[in-house]
Formats: structure tokens, C-alpha cells, sequence
């Protein structure tokens, strides 16, 4: 599927309503908050009516959808024996050319499957990626693919999430020429397995035809300390460092409430700590970076964390009118057909 550049007056977002651990009692909240936000925002509401009747907005209107996709459901019942479900109807508004992007909460290989299926891949991509931020004593966060589509991945999987990965930090986060980098176990070139290696000489080959701004080689930590604009990794790995992130904003948050409920020892030390996890816990909370988006596809879909409050699917709304309103799809077709990979 080839996009073009499409610039409506209105940005009209699908959105799963029934997806997630708590549904409409977290995602119409946040769809209100955000058309009060977005003046020139239109929400097609996916869901079931009874579920969904009370919502009322002028630029809102609600698509009727007669099942769930639920949390645990293998991609065998969600793909195959929920056709009508809200995740699948939200994804056939972008098809259908209604809604420029969709979001949903649920079941990511759910989502990825459906998404696939019903949107396709763009030309010359073989594995769509999951791609989202990571917090960075910057401030501001890191850009990271892939958070769990892809597993396994081939040197050139990985070329290419670099390179849809450039183009939407350069659209999402106006970095003209956003740096890159391999994760890997060390900075030197002669580091990492075999995949890893030739990974790298992609890159550098993309880098030197002016694709890229390749920087080299990252470590773990360079995520957090914001090395790179943007890091490319497998799935297996993106997953991981991704839950990490989420384990320790958890702990923080747990100290802090704990430590006003214990001794008096950890009572202090708690008053004296105070601030400085309290500084820590925002900057890694992430709520402020909920929504990642599934590259490849031929249109734009976003995935909010399941576990996400109405701030937290806020967050991934806005990321989604942001993608839309610039074009991203657009961005990301055209950066590939500049690489060379399109198969068009």
C-alpha cells in the first residue's frame, strides 16, 4: 500500500474503546479531555453501544462493534473468530480512509495481527516494529524499535526499523538528522554475534549514502543516558529493556508509599530521599511516554499500555493526532523509497 501526503482539515483518530485492563472507564475520560484539547480533532468511538451510549461530543461518533478482543485471547480468536470486535473495527476506519490513525490498549499480538492483516505492510517492509520512548536523564526520552513485534530479526529487519524509526523522530520530534545506534554489548565494531556485525555494516553503508546518521555501536545504558535520538534493537531485547523501565518506576513508587509506613529509621530516610525519587519517579513514569507506534504498516496505528489510566491514554491519543497531523506514514514511505528499499 502506497500513501500519499494527505493534509485534512480535521484529524479524525479511531479508537479502541473496549481494549485494556479497565476499557471505557479509562478510555472515554481521556477521549474527552482530549477533543476539549484538540479543536480540530473528530474520534470515531469502536465499541459496543451500551458500553459507549452515555458519550456525548459533537466531533464524536461511535461505530458499534459486537465484541471484545480481551486481554488473554490467543491471535487465533482475535484474528480469526472476532471479526467485529471494537480492535478490529477501529483498524478497518484507518483502511476505509475514515480515521487517519487508530489506538488501542489491547493485546498487542492481537493487535499486530489484525493491524497487519487488515492494513498491510508497506512496500519493502517485511516485519512491521513496535517503536517507542524511553525516559533519559536528558529529560526527554529515547526512541527505541523494536519493543517486542519481532523477536528474532534479520540485519536487514533491523535496517530497516532504522530507518522508519529516523523518520518519525524527525516528524514526532523535529530532529532534522536524528542520531542511531546499535544496541550491542560494547562500542567497538568487532563486538556482538554475526547478525549484529553485518547489522552494523548496513548501517554504516546506509550512513555513508547519506540514509543515516549512524553513530556506532550503544550499550544498555546509553538508553537512559540519551546517547542516541534513536536506538535499534530485536524484539526480544526492546521488550525486556522496556519492562525494565516499567519494574523500576514501580519500586520507586512503592518505596515512596512504604516509606511513610515504617519505622522511624525508614521514615527518615525516606524524608531525606524524598525529593530527589520523587524528581525520578516523574521522569520515569511511564504515562509520559505512553503510545507506541506500529511501523511498517499501511497505515498508522498506536498501542497504549494496557494497565494505562486516562492521563496515560492521553498521552497516547495526543502521539497519534501528532503522527497523523505530520504526515508520518507519508514521512516513513518516502524515507524507505530514499533508501533504496522499497521493492516498489
Amino acid at each position: 500500500m502506497m500513501p500519499t501526503a494527505n493534509k485534512p482539515e480535521f484529524i479524525t483518530l479511531a479508537v479502541d474503546c473496549m481494549g485494556g485492563d479497565l476499557g471505557p472507564s479509562i478510555t472515554l475520560p481521556a477521549c474527552l479531555q482530549f477533543l476539549q484539547e484538540h479543536p480540530t480533532a473528530q474520534l470515531l468511538l469502536a465499541g459496543q453501544l451500551q458500553a459507549l451510549s452515555h458519550f456525548s461530543h459533537p466531533r464524536a461518533q461511535i461505530v458499534e462493534a459486537q465484541e471484545v478482543v480481551e486481554m488473554h485471547d490467543s491471535i487465533e480468536i482475535a484474528l480469526r473468530r472476532k471479526k467485529t470486535s471494537s480492535m478490529r473495527i477501529a483498524i478497518e476506519q484507518v483502511r476505509d480512509g475514515k480515521a487517519q490513525a487508530a489506538i488501542s490498549a489491547g493485546n498487542t499480538g492481537a493487535l499486530m495481527a489484525i493491524s497487519r492483516y487488515v492494513l498491510k505492510t508497506l512496500d519493502g517492509i517485511d516485519r512491521p516494529a513496535i517503536v517507542g520512548q524511553m525516559p533519559n536523564v536528558k529529560g526527554g526520552g529515547t526512541t527505541m524499535l523494536d519493543l517486542g513485534a519481532n523477536v528474532d530479526c534479520s540485519p536487514e529487519d533491523l535496517l530497516q526499523f532504522a530507518v522508519m524509526g529516523s523518520a518519525l523522530v524527525s516528524v514526532l520530534h523535529g530532529i532534522k538528522n536524528p542520531s542511531v545506534g546499535l544496541l550491542n554489548v560494547g562500542e567497538e565494531d568487532i563486538k556482538g554475534n554475526e547478525n549484529i556485525k553485518k547489522t552494523g555494516d548496513l548501517l554504516r553503508s546506509a550512513a555513508n549514502s547519506g540514509d543515516l546518521n549512524f553513530y556506532g555501536n550503544v550499550e544498555g545504558n546509553d538508553i537512559f543516558l540519551g546517547t542516541t535520538d534513536l536506538v535499534v534493537c530485536d524484539g526480544f531485547v526492546g521488550n525486556v529493556a522496556l519492562k525494565s523501565i516499567e519494574g523500576l518506576a514501580h519500586m520507586v513508587s512503592g518505596f515512596l508509599k512504604d516509606s511513610f509506613s515504617a519505622n522511624i529509621f525508614t521514615k527518615i530516610a525516606g524524608i531525606i530521599a524524598y525529593p530527589v525519587l520523587s524528581s525520578f519517579k516523574k521522569r520515569v513514569d511511564h504515562r509520559r511516554y505512553n503510545g507506541a507506534a506500529l511501523l511498517g504498516l499501511g497505515g498508522l496505528v498506536f498501542k497504549s499500555h494496557g494497565s494505562a489510566d486516562a492521563l496515560a491514554f492521553g498521552t497516547a491519543l495526543n502521539r497519534a493526532y501528532d503522527a497523523a497531523s505530520h504526515d508520518l506514514l507519508f514521512q516513513v514511505q518516502s524515507k524507505l523509497t530514499h533508501a533504496a528499499l522499497s521493492v516498489n
